[in-house]
C-alpha cells in the first residue's frame, strides 16, 4: 500500500513526511517546481499484534506496512493560483499511489511565505482538486478521440466490443469531469472500475485533506462533500519536532505543555489504511506473529493467497477464530473448547481482526 503525500509549496508536506515516518528530511521552505519524492515504509500501528505477540512469545513479530511519498509542489503555483501545472514527472509520481494525502497550509508564518501571498484553506483545496480534474479530462479527451478511430472502422477490428465499452464509460464520465466533479464521485459497476483501472486517473484516487495547524492548533471549519474521502489535522511542526527528540521523558514533557495526549502519527495512518478499504488479518506461532494486509470483503482464498500462493492453490479450509475470541478464551485450544474456532470454506468472508490457519494440499 503507498499513498502519496501532495500539495502546494510550503503547505508542510515533508513535514508530514517526518511525522508519520520519524524522519530527517530537510523541510526548508521553497517556491520552486524542482521535482522531488521521498519515500518510506513504515509499520501500521495494531494494538492487537502488541497482544498477540505477548501472548505467543514468537521469534518475530511483524506489522502490515504502508509507504508514503513525498511529492514535490505544484510549478506554477508560486506565481498564480490560475498558473499551476503538473509536469509530466509529476503526474506520474501521483499516479503510482493508491491514494493521496492532500496537506492543506492554514498555519501563518511570515517566516514560510505562502505562495500565493495569503494562507487560504478552501481556495488552495479547490485549486488543487481542479488541477487533478483537468490532469485526467485531457487524458480523457485524447483516449476518446483515439477510440472514436478505432471505433469507425467497425466490428472487424477484434478489440470492438471492449473499445465500445471504454467508449461509453470515458463519455459517461467526460461531463463529470468538466464540472469538476472528481471521478471517485462517480458511481462505477466493479467491471467499469476494473476496465479503467489502467488510466490511473489522479481524482479516482481516495483522498485524505491533512489540515496543517499552528502551533495552537486552531482548526477551521472545512467541509469536503467527496466519496471516498476524508479529512484530518496535524500540528505539523510541533509535532514533527516532538517525533524527532530523542528521550521519551523530553517527549512526554513536550506534549503536556502543549496539551498533547497523543501525537498524529498513529491516527492518521491507522486512517491512511481505512480510507482505501484494507483491514488486517493475523497468522500466529512460536515461530512468527504477522498481520496481513487484504481488502474488506476478503474472502479466506483470497487470504490464504496473501499469505502465499500455493496456500491459495492448494486450499482445503481456514481455521478461523476472531480476535476478541481469542482474547476472551485465553488460548487458541480455550477458543476450541468453547466452539470458537471455525473450519470455513474458500467463499468465507474474513472479518478485521480474524487469525487464521489455512490447511492446504498441493
Amino acid at each position: 500500500m503507498r499513498i502519496g503525500i501532495i500539495g502546494l509549496p510550503n503547505s508542510g508536506k515533508t513535514t508530514l513526511f517526518n511525522v508519520l515516518t520519524g524522519g530527517r528530511a530537510p523541510t526548508t521552505a521553497y517556491a520552486g517546481g524542482a521535482f522531488q519524492v521521498n519515500t518510506a515504509v513504515v509499520p501500521v500501528p495494531d494494538s492487537r499484534v502488541n497482544t498477540l505477540s505477548a501472548m505467543y512469545q514468537p521469534k518475530k513479530t511483524t506489522y502490515a506496512k504502508v509507504e508514503y511519498a513525498d511529492i514535490a509542489g505544484l510549478s506554477g503555483a508560486e506565481s498564480d493560483a490560475r498558473n499551476v501545472s503538473l509536469s509530466g514527472e509529476l503526474i506520474n509520481a501521483i499516479s503510482n499511489n493508491d491514494a493521496l494525502l492532500h496537506v492543506v497550509r492554514v498555519f501563518e508564518d511570515d517566516s514560510v511565505p505562502h505562495p500565493l501571498g495569503g494562507v487560504n484553506p478552501a481556495r488552495d483545496i479547490a485549486m488543487l482538486d481542479a488541477e487533478l480534474s483537468l490532469t485526467d479530462l485531457s487524458k480523457i479527451e485524447n483516449r476518446l478521440e483515439r477510440l472514436e478511430g478505432s471505433l469507425k472502422k467497425g466490428k472487424a477490428l477484434p478489440t470492438f466490443d471492449d473499445d465500445q465499452k471504454e467508449f461509453e464509460i470515458l463519455s459517461r464520465l467526460r461531463p463529470h469531469v468538466e464540472q469538476g466533479q472528481p471521478i471517485r464521485d462517480v458511481a462505477l459497476t466493479p467491471d467499469e472500475e476494473k476496465r479503467l483501472r489502467g488510466f490511473q486517473f489522479l481524482s479516482a484516487k481516495p483522498v485524505m485533506l491533512v489540515l496543517n495547524l499552528g502551533d495552537e492548533g486552531k482548526e477551521p471549519p472545512i467541509s469536503y462533500p467527496h466519496q471516498k474521502s476524508a479529512i484530518t489535522a496535524v500540528r505539523g511542526r510541533l509535532e514533527m519536532d516532538i517525533a524527532q527528540l530523542e528521550s521519551d521523558d523530553d517527549k512526554t514533557m513536550f506534549m503536556a505543555e502543549y496539551g498533547l495526549t497523543s501525537l498524529s502519527a498513529e491516527r492518521i495512518i491507522r486512517q491512511s489504511y481505512d480510507l482505501l478499504g484494507r483491514m488486517a488479518f493475523f497468522t500466529v506461532g512460536d515461530d512468527e506473529v504477522r498481520a496481513w494486509e487484504v481488502n474488506r470483503g476478503a474472502t479466506a482464498l483470497e487470504a490464504a493467497g496473501a499469505i502465499h500462493s500455493d496456500l491459495a492453490r492448494g486450499f482445503i479450509r481456514a481455521e478461523v477464530v476472531s480476535y476478541d475470541d481469542l482474547i476472551t478464551a485465553g488460548s487458541n485450544a480455550a477458543a476450541k473448547a468453547a466452539g470458537k474456532v471455525r473450519l470455513e470454506g474458500k467463499e468465507h468472508i474474513i472479518q478485521d481482526g480474524d487469525i487464521i490457519v489455512v490447511r492446504f494440499n498441493i
